[in-house]
């Protein structure tokens, strides 16, 4: 997850195509081995709710375009998409399937997860605009912005926050203003207890 190719030269001297291929170096690096498992604790700010929805378990790549979000609190859902199908299940229900087609959000999700935890730049920016900024000396960010019009009209952007060799917050700001960060990692047991956006952000841009 280090990031080497930005430190080599000042940002002021870097050519058009210096960011970009920074930014394919940091992406390549973050890449793991499937399956990949990871903690999470998401505060989703609603505006019609007066306070965030929170709730923590973890997230797995399973390889291929195969993700699993497991809900742990306040109650048990499983979420798991593959072969371009999004599977529910909570306790007591029966399992809801439907297609991936359906949910231009989960495919958003799904190719940004895919393609960090893969180490795959290419597929990264072929369904996103990636900015960069910092570099693995301390807190760096990348901001992902859907180039498809389609999917911009619900996604307006990801950004993920990390800190040296590690991913720590994933920030998913959707059109309408709602917004959705998930703390990952070790840093998802500091979710606080009544989270706000400006804790949150203070936290992820905070040193581990």
């Amino acid at each position: 997850m280090s990031l080497l190719l930005s430190l080599l030269l000042p940002w002021a001297s870097a050519s058009a195509s210096e960011p970009a291929a920074a930014a394919s170096t940091l992406i390549a690096a973050l890449g793991q081995p499937a399956p990949a498992h990871t903690a999470f604790a998401e505060a989703r700010f609603l505006q019609v709710l007066d306070r965030p929805l929170v709730v923590s378990g973890e997230l797995a790549w399973l390889g291929g375009d195969r993700l699993q979000r497991r809900v742990e609190h306040p109650q048990q859902e499983t979420s798991t998409i593959a072969d371009g199908e999004v599977t529910q299940q909570r306790e007591g229900r029966s399992p809801r399937h439907f297609s991936l087609k359906r949910a231009p959000q989960l495919q958003v999700l799904l190719d940004s997860f895919v393609a960090l935890l893969g180490g795959d730049a290419a597929r990264l920016q072929q369904s996103f605009e990636v900015r960069q900024e910092g570099d693995a000396r301390g807190a760096w960010t990348l901001t992902l912005v859907p180039r498809d019009a389609r999917v911009a009209k619900t996604v307006a952007s990801i950004r993920i926050d990390g800190y040296a060799n590690a991913s720590r917050c994933m920030h998913l700001q959707e059109a309408d203003g709602d917004l959705a960060v998930d703390l990952l990692g070790p840093l998802a047991a500091r979710m606080p207890a009544a989270p706000t956006r400006e804790a949150l952000a203070a936290l992820c841009q905070s040193a581990p």
